[in-house]
């Protein structure tokens, strides 16, 4: 099973948790690697010990610098709004 994430490494970020970051290309999302592992042993209940091969290829690389200028540049549509729901009456 192949899949393609960008890894972002950024040293100086402000938070930990932006410092190493794994993201799914296309939706931005952060991949659930448990939810992979058990599609690949077919999510049947049970415990399993399981070897994990990680294979990683570099296909591209880009600055931090110009990552945060793509970033910056990209605008966001402005969300409407939410309903302010009225409080209920029993």
């Amino acid at each position: 099973m192949t899949k393609h994430y960008i890894l972002n490494l950024d040293p100086k970020a402000k938070y930990d948790w932006e410092r190493c970051t794994l993201r799914d290309p296309i939706t931005a999302e952060h991949p659930a690697l448990a939810a992979l592992v058990a599609q690949a042993v077919g999510g049947e209940a049970g415990s399993y010990l399981i070897a994990v091969k990680l294979e990683v290829s570099v296909l591209e690389k880009a600055d931090v610098e110009q990552v945060k200028q793509v970033a910056a540049a990209i605008e966001l549509p402005n969300r409407a709004p939410l309903p302010q729901l009225k409080e209920l009456v029993a």
